[in-house]
This record gives C-alpha cells, sequence and structure tokens, in this order.
C-alpha cells in the first residue's frame, strides 16, 4: 500500500484531531456519558499501539486521541481500563525508555504511556521475579525495578503529570526496602541544588515537590518518620515565601502539612465538639437532651482513656510556617494553609489546639492586609466545620466574622475586600451545620442581620449570593431574595431590601447600614442607590428616620469628607421627599417628622460649596424639597444656589458670551459634541436664555434636518430586522411612531409614500413586532428602498446568520421571497450585490457582523439567489477577486498555472477532479484562496486555524464553506453548459 505524504498526513491528522476534539468538547458537562464507550475506544486505539507494523506517526496519534479522552473524561476513570497484565509490562517500559522526553510534539504519547505504566506497576507480584538471570552473554541487564525508577526521576525532573500513580510505585513494599532511602535523598539533592530563580530550576522543584507531597501523602507514617525532619530542614532552607512562583509556594504549604501531619499520630481530637451521632436512626429517635448527655458521657469516658504522648518540637515550626501562609498573597496558597491549619489540629491536644486558634484570631487586626482577613476567615471555616472551633471560642470569633462580612478597602480606584467578605460567608454557612442551634442563640440576631444586609446590600454579586444563607424567616426571604434575583444589584437596593425590611428585626440594621457605611462609599454608584433605598424604606420605619436618621445626616452634609458629604447631602434629599410623601397620605403636617432644627439644617446645605459634585447633590436636593412643598416659598436659598452655580461656571467669561460658545459648538463636525452642547442649551435656565430664544430656534433649524431624518430612520430600520425580540419590537414601534406622527408630522423621511403603503396607518397598533412571522416580511420589503437597502441589510445579516431557530426560519424566507423578486432585474441585483460587499467591507473587523454575515451569504448560495451570475464569467470573476480582496488572501490562479510542487494543492485539486465529473478550471481552485493561505503558513498558524473558538478559523472556515458552494454552483453550471475546457 503506498504511504500518504508526509506532509498530506500531518494536514489529516490536525484534522481528524480537530474534529474528533470538538466531538468530545462537548461532552465535558456531563462525561459520565462517555463510560459505556470508554472500553471500545481504548481497545480500538491500543491495538494500533501494539502493532508492530505501525508507523511512529500513527502510534502518536492514536496516544493523542487517548490524551483528548482522558482530559473529558478525567485520568483516575480512565486509569483502571488499562490493560495490567503481567505480559504489558516489560513492551510498555521499552517503549516508554525509547520516548524523547524534551520533545514537544509527542508529550501526549508520554504522558499515556506513564498512565499505563504506573497502572502496570500494581500488579502484587516482586519485580524481582520479572528479571531472571541479570548477567547473560557477557553484558548486565538493568533491573526492572531500576529502569522504572529511571523513567520516574525523567518524570519528576521535567514535571509532568500523573506523578501520584508513580509515589504508589515507590511505596510498594519491595521497592521501599530497597528504593526509598535512596529516591528521598535525590529528590532533597535536586532541590538544594535548584533556585527558583531560573526557569529550569522552578521546573525541577516543582516536580520534586509535588513527588515529596504525594509520597507523605501515601506513604505509611512509620515509614516516612525517619525522613520527615530532614525533609522539613531542607525546605526550610529553600526560602519558598520569597518565591514569585505561585505554584512553588502552594506545593511548599501543602508538603509543610503533610510533615506535620506525620511528626503528630494520626488520631481524632476526642475533646471535639460533636454535634448529634453518626447514626441518623438515633439522632431521629432520641431526645435532643438524651443525646447530649450520651455524648458528654461518651466524651468523658474517651478523655480519661486518652493517652498523653509528646508533640514533637518541628510541630512549632510547621504551624507557625502554616500561619505565615495565610497571609500569602495568593488565594491557593491561603486555602492550603487553612485546610492545613484544619488538618494538623484536629490532632493537637485540647491546650495546644486553642494557642493555634488565639494565633489565628491576630490575623484580625486592622493592621494586617485583606490577605490576612481572608485565610484567617477560611482557617476558622476549617476548623468550625471540623468542630474544632469549640463553643467556649464563639464569643471571640462572632465579632470578627461581622467585621469580615462588610470588610472593603479603597486602593486607588478600586476597592478590595470581596474575597474577606465572601468567606466570611462561608464561616457562617459552616458554623450554622456544625453547632447545634442552642449554642448560636445569644449571636443569631447578628449574624442574621450581617448576613441580610451583605445578600441585599453588598457591592460584589458573589458575595450576595454567598450571603443568601439560612436564618430566621430564610424560606420567606429566600423566596424574593434567591439566587437570580440578588444578581441584579438595583433590584436588590430598591426592591427586595423593602420586603425584607418588613420584617421588624431586620428594619434598624438595614437603615443603620446604609447610613454607616454605604452613603460614605468611595463608590458613587453606591452611594446614589444607597439613598434611593432610604427612599423607600422610610415607610418602614418613619418615626426612626425622622427623630435619628435625618438629624445624624445633617452634620454631616456640611462635613468636610468628599464621599460622606456627597452621600449624606442625597440622603437628606431623599429621605425628606419620603417623609413628605408619608405626611401627605396620612393627612399630616409636615411639622409632625421636621422640627425648626432639622428645616434650618437643610436650608444650610448650599453653604461653601466647592466641588462639582456637591452642585450636582444640591440641585438633587432643591428638586425633592420642591417636590416635597417645603415651606421654603420666596426663601432665596434656590436663586443663590443657581446664581452661583452658573457665575462660577462662566468663570471671566460674560454669561451671553458662554450662551454664544454653547451655540457655536452646534457646528462641531463630531457628532457627540454636537449632542452634548445641545443637551447643555436645553438645561439652562430661563434668566439666561432670555432675549436669546428666537436667535437659538433660527439656528437650530438651520442644521440639516434632512440628513438627521434619514439618519434617525435608517437606523431603526436597521434595529427592527435584528435578532433580539424585544429591542425589534421597540425600534418596530418607534419607526411607526415616527413615520405616523400628526403633531406635527416629522418632515423629510425618505420614501414616505412608499412607507405608508408597507406599512398602514391601520396597523400601526395591531403589528406585532415581537412576532418574527410578522416583522420580518413587512421590514425586508424595505431592501427595494435605497435610502434604507444598507441599514436593514446591515440588520438582516444578524439575523439571518443568527442562532434562533424561529427568527433564522422567518428571516432567511423572507429574504429569500425578495431575492426572487428581483431575479430578472439585472440592475436591482447588481445593486444588493454591492450594498452587500459594502456591508462586509465596513464590518470586516466586527465578528457580531461579519460571521452571521457568511452564514447568510452560505444560505442564499444554497437557495440559488445568485445562479443568474454563473453564466457571466466576467461578473464572477470581478466578484470574487473583490472578495480576495477584502479577505486580504492571494487572488486564484488557474489549475495549469498553480505550482507543480505543491502537494497540498494538488491534493486538493485531485480530490476535486475525483468527486466532480464536470469541472471548470477556473472554479476549482476557489477554495484555494483559503488553502492557498493555510498551505503557506507556519505550524503555529495552522494549528490556530484549527482551534475551536479562534475567530480566524472562524470567518475563513465560514469563507472555505462559501467558497464551495460557488465551485458547487458552478460544476453545476458547467453540467449543462458547452463549456469545451474540461479538465
Amino acid at each position: 500500500m503506498q504511504l500518504m505524504p508526509a506532509r498530506a498526513f500531518i494536514l489529516t491528522s490536525l484534522l481528524l484531531i480537530s474534529s474528533f476534539s470538538g466531538i468530545m468538547d462537548k461532552y465535558q458537562e456531563q462525561p459520565h456519558l462517555l463510560d459505556r464507550h470508554l472500553e471500545w475506544m481504548m481497545t480500538l486505539l491500543l491495538d494500533i499501539v501494539r502493532d508492530n507494523g505501525s508507523p511512529p506517526p500513527l502510534v502518536h496519534l492514536a496516544f493523542k486521541f487517548l490524551y483528548i479522552i482522558t482530559k473529558v473524561r478525567g485520568y483516575k476513570v480512565f486509569l483502571p481500563l488499562f490493560p495490567h497484565e503481567v505480559r504489558d509490562l516489560q513492551p510498555v517500559l521499552d517503549m516508554l525508555v525509547d520516548q524523547n522526553p524534551k520533545d514537544p510534539e509527542t508529550w501526549e504519547t508520554r504522558y499515556m504511556l506513564l498512565l499505563w505504566l504506573s497502572m502496570i506497576c500494581l500488579i502484587p507480584f516482586d519485580l524481582a521475579r520479572f528479571d531472571g538471570s541479570i548477567s547473560e552473554e557477557g553484558h548486565t541487564r538493568v533491573p526492572t525495578m531500576d529502569r522504572i525508577l529511571t523513567v520516574a526521576k525523567v518524570t519528576v525532573v521535567f514535571s509532568e503529570y500523573c506523578l501520584s500513580p508513580y509515589v504508589l510505585f515507590i511505596v510498594r513494599p519491595d521497592v521501599k526496602q530497597k528504593r526509598m532511602a535512596d529516591f528521598l535523598d535525590w529528590t532533597l539533592s535536586m532541590i538544594s541544588k535548584s533556585s527558583f530563580q531560573s526557569m529550569e530550576g522552578t521546573v525541577v522543584m516543582n516536580g520534586m515537590l509535588q513527588a515529596l507531597a504525594q509520597l507523605f501523602k501515601h506513604a505509611k507514617r512509620e515509614d516516612c518518620l525517619p525522613y520527615a525532619a530532614t525533609v522539613l530542614e531542607c525546605l526550610d532552607n529553600c526560602k519558598l515565601s520569597e518565591s514569585n512562583q505561585m505554584v512553588l509556594r502552594k506545593l511548599g504549604m501543602k508538603l509543610v502539612q503533610r510533615l506535620g501531619l506525620t511528626f503528630v499520630k494520626p488520631k481524632v481530637a476526642k475533646w471535639r465538639y460533636q454535634r448529634g451521632c453518626r447514626s441518623l436512626a438515633a439522632n431521629l429517635q432520641a431526645q435532643g437532651s438524651v443525646v447530649q448527655s450520651q455524648m458528654t458521657t461518651v466524651a468523658a469516658n474517651e478523655a480519661d482513656d486518652e493517652e498523653e504522648y509528646d508533640i514533637p518540637g518541628e510541630i512549632e515550626n510547621v504551624v507557625e510556617q502554616l500561619l505565615v501562609g495565610l497571609k500569602d498573597k495568593d488565594t491557593i496558597v491561603r486555602w492550603s494553609a487553612a485546610k492545613g491549619i484544619g488538618r494538623i489540629t484536629g490532632r493537637l491536644p485540647k491546650e495546644l489546639a486553642d494557642d493555634v486558634i488565639g494565633s489565628l484570631l491576630d490575623c484580625f487586626s486592622f493592621q494586617e492586609t485583606d490577605n490576612a482577613w481572608h485565610g484567617g476567615c477560611l482557617a476558622l471555616a476549617e476548623l468550625g466545620r471540623r468542630g474544632l472551633l469549640l463553643p467556649s471560642r464563639i464569643s471571640d470569633v462572632v465579632p470578627v466574622i461581622l467585621r469580615a462580612l462588610t470588610y472593603d478597602e479603597k486602593r486607588g480606584a478600586c476597592s478590595v475586600g470581596s474575597n474577606v467578605r465572601d468567606a466570611a460567608c462561608y464561616v457562617c454557612w459552616a458554623f450554622a451545620r456544625a453547632y447545634d442551634p442552642a449554642e448560636l442563640i445569644p449571636f443569631i440576631n447578628q449574624i442574621s442581620s450581617a448576613l441580610i444586609i451583605a445578600a441585599v446590600f453588598d457591592r460584589d454579586v458573589n458575595c450576595r449570593r454567598a450571603a443568601s444563607g439560612t436564618f430566621p424567616h430564610g424560606i420567606d426571604i429566600l423566596t424574593a431574595a434567591d439566587y437570580f434575583a440578588v444578581g441584579n444589584r438595583v433590584n436588590c437596593y430598591l426592591t427586595i431590601s423593602v420586603y425584607i425590611a418588613g420584617f421588624p428585626q431586620y428594619t434598624q440594621p438595614m437603615i443603620d447600614h446604609l447610613v454607616n457605611m454605604k452613603i460614605n462609599h468611595w463608590d458613587s454608584v453606591i452611594r446614589e442607590l444607597s439613598t434611593k433605598a432610604l427612599h423607600n424604606l422610610t415607610p418602614r420605619a418613619s418615626e426612626y428616620m425622622a427623630n435619628v436618621v435625618l438629624p445624624r445626616l445633617l452634620p454631616l452634609s456640611v462635613g468636610t469628607d468628599l464621599h460622606t458629604r456627597h452621600g449624606a447631602i442625597l440622603a437628606c434629599a431623599e429621605i425628606t421627599h419620603a417623609l413628605c410623601k408619608l405626611a401627605e397620605e396620612n393627612n399630616r403636617s409636615i411639622t409632625h417628622y421636621f422640627d425648626e432644627k432639622s428645616l434650618e439644617g437643610l436650608k444650610q446645605i448650599h453653604e461653601e460649596l466647592s466641588n462639582l459634585l456637591f452642585f450636582f447633590a444640591v440641585c438633587t436636593l432643591i428638586e425633592k424639597l420642591s417636590l416635597s412643598k417645603m415651606p421654603f416659598r420666596g426663601d432665596p436659598v434656590i436663586a443663590e444656589v443657581l446664581m452661583n452655580y452658573y457665575l462660577k461656571e462662566a468663570g471671566l467669561v460674560r454669561l451671553d458670551e458662554l450662551v454664544t460658545m454653547y451655540v457655536s459648538e452646534l457646528q462641531n463636525p463630531e457628532e457627540m459634541v454636537r449632542c452634548g452642547f445641545s443637551r447643555a442649551l436645553g438645561a439652562l435656565p430661563r434668566f439666561l436664555l432670555k432675549g436669546r430664544l428666537q436667535f437659538l430656534l433660527c439656528f437650530c433649524l438651520k442644521c440639516s434636518i434632512l440628513s438627521y431624518c434619514k439618519q434617525i430612520m435608517c437606523c431603526v430600520a436597521q434595529q427592527s430586522a435584528e435578532k433580539i425580540d424585544k429591542f425589534r419590537a421597540h425600534a418596530g414601534s418607534v419607526f411607526l411612531t415616527l413615520l405616523h406622527f400628526d403633531h406635527p408630522p416629522i418632515p423629510h423621511i425618505p420614501h414616505r409614500e412608499e412607507l405608508e403603503r408597507v406599512f398602514p396607518r391601520s396597523e400601526k397598533e395591531t403589528l406585532n413586532w415581537n412576532a418574527a412571522s410578522e416583522a420580518f416580511p413587512r421590514i425586508t420589503q424595505l431592501l427595494a428602498l435605497p435610502a434604507y437597502q444598507y441599514s436593514v441589510l446591515l440588520g438582516l445579516s444578524v439575523s439571518v446568520g443568527g442562532l434562533t431557530e424561529t427568527t433564522l426560519r422567518y428571516s432567511a424566507q423572507s429574504l429569500f421571497d425578495y431575492m426572487k423578486k428581483i431575479q430578472n432585474d439585472s440592475s436591482a441585483l447588481e445593486g444588493f450585490c454591492e450594498t452587500l460587499l459594502r456591508v462586509f467591507e465596513d464590518n470586516l473587523r466586527n465578528d457580531r457582523v461579519s460571521v452571521p454575515l457568511l452564514t447568510m451569504l452560505d444560505q442564499m448560495l444554497a437557495n440559488g439567489c445568485f445562479d443568474i451570475f454563473t453564466a457571466e464569467l466576467p461578473v464572477v470573476r470581478e466578484k470574487r477577486n473583490c472578495l480576495c480582496d477584502l479577505m486580504n488572501v492571494p487572488k486564484p490562479q488557474l489549475v495549469s498555472k498553480v505550482r507543480k510542487s505543491n502537494r497540498l494543492q494538488r491534493g486538493v485539486r485531485e480530490t476535486a477532479m475525483t468527486n466532480c465529473s464536470h469541472t471548470s478550471t477556473e472554479y476549482l481552485c476557489a477554495p484555494a484562496v483559503v488553502l492557498h493561505w493555510f498551505g503557506n503558513t507556519s505550524m503555529c498558524t495552522r494549528r490556530n486555524f484549527l482551534t475551536p473558538n479562534y475567530t480566524i478559523q472562524r470567518v475563513a472556515g465560514d469563507w472555505l464553506e462559501l467558497f464551495q458552494c460557488c465551485c458547487l454552483k458552478t460544476f453545476q453550471a458547467c453540467s449543462m453548459t458547452s463549456y469545451s475546457d474540461k479538465t
């Protein structure tokens, strides 16, 4: 059989791998669906590997497929399926020894062979039995044990995967007696010689630390104890805490905790807190007091029988390193240290464990960073979850957790602390499941109020969702504040908070939190939402707002802190407005809520305004006071504020010159500048426009009303053809409103008569734009109107090339119906094609348009929308060359002109000629526009071309399908015409 050329084999392999990987990736979310197919897939692939006649590239390809399966399902499930008979040991070992560990192209082969060998090494026979005669025919054979250890060392040095199965080989009874000490010596020597300052040293240390951590995890304590002190000393000398490599610091924490567990006996702490019994039946049948007394008696008896033993001095070093690890800058290192604290504390005596908890609480100092707070919360959660935090310590822990639930520190233009608040919610979750409710009764109101506040008012959505847990009235509250409801911050502040405030025990804590923590927040959005929330919460506690909150806010509104003053002014405005509305509803006087001191305080807020932010806040205050009908009629406060603002805004320029400057900017070529100054003119107060109104109106009428009308109508028409139903319905309603507006009629609407025929006035209210079946047949008729063709086609491209089945079906059918109407009108069809190319050219780098547009072109070609062009070769050639220019790829050549040496293109031509009996040499090379680029680029670029979710691959792939459709249409045309030039 003739062998496939190397380059063709590489291309075929890449295509097969890409296709198979795409199929397997669909099972990423539910990989267990593959379980019934794993065995036969592995058997087929291993048959290729075991076949001595298989060429090396084919063997590597089989291992690549095995790796893809393992990646999706996980090696722990895939590993037991490997054949692990005695006869497989030598062939697999020989194959693995022959691999080059530095070859980047065959790493999947090494990975799968390592997995296979690790499974075979578990055979329950002494490996010396496979050596036979060590010395034979004048040379000495290397024992099988040493060969496997050599492979294991290479694996460790290069930080290969699956080190855990190899550690199981080290702890085999026959191997640990002879080679475990040597392996540890070699590992420690490699660590001592390496440095994390270099990349090579980092790789080596990574592998060594992984091996040691796995070894101290799987080996027996009595086998590892003689070496634990030496390993700990070597680890101290490395000073991994100073490394910038997160992985090394994390492995260091993991190894330290494994060493600590080796130093102490594997005993569960008998002093730990236990909630209930391990038997579910006993918990259900026994009374709580009986169960508690039984637990106390059992614990007392076990305490009497507890044997005393000395704690090694190395434990202090281990605990100290873990406490330092809680302050690491990376979360994964802190999490590893927290788990180590929990595991080691569970094996310590009660007194020493209490000392650890005391040291842990030192992390919650405001001199510490947010990393220390986060690590401390994780450690407290671990201790509570394991029952190692006794009820006597809860009174010390709860105040710390309450502060952590509101921890927020500003750093530059952002803040830190969201991870601390999230971890504090995890601590509360752990406590709720670890302790009996009776133990938490003294603290339940504080914890539940703090969690409610975090669930409603936290700035980050992950913290709000983490805080939605168990608390009084939990079912009722969680019904309104579920996982999805708290995802919307505005909804939390303005709606959910009002519902929760209906429970009296949460009302005042929520208000106090907004006043103390949120109106002075560094984020202006949070400050504004907080003041609006106070407005909505005022009816729930009107007396508290009027007598306590408002008097507290008035001094803050004239303070020196920027954020606090801004929030206080807005809060005073919102609370005043809410109280006045409440007084009006209850037929009460305003003085029922406001005394003379409060009214004077509201008047004094405007004094000494030095920041533009304060002007906006005071303007809001004036608006709310006006809506509240406060007794300030004739008071010069409002006029004084406005005049001061505009005089300061104008500066040295006179007010008439200010207005003139605003008017002159209406002729600015930048659209956004014109919009901004137009809004500025409209927002000016009456006294500034007095005497100038006629001039402004005349000047505005001089603007290009025609161009604005056309631009607005075209933009709305584009949105009316879009794929999102809600946007399409709103745009369609606006379009018809503008078209049929009568008071007065809007002038200069392009093609008004044609539009009124398509959209009669009688259907203005009845046309359902939400329904794709009604909207698209109407909107596609606008393609016949030159002014709207570009915009409507741009919107249709997104709809026809979209993914929604209903939208795609009706939009595509409407487009095809329009194309059939203009098949005999060459000028209309030519204009449509020109507009289509212009849309693509303008949006070439916009994936939202270009990718659906290519899909739409594919469907149009498949439905014969451009069949008229197949008989006009010059026209088709011109369009094809235009597409090539847009794609920035070489123009295709005749088959005879393609270089004979290009095997890839020759293979494509041979395949095409084999599949098609009648072909045109001009169009046979249409796919070569993409394949020429694909065959003359680097391997990295070709690999990216085949990578899923890669933009170039998507665009170029769609173009390839488009050109294939062109070829098929041309082949069909050739079979019906009298072309004499055939290949």
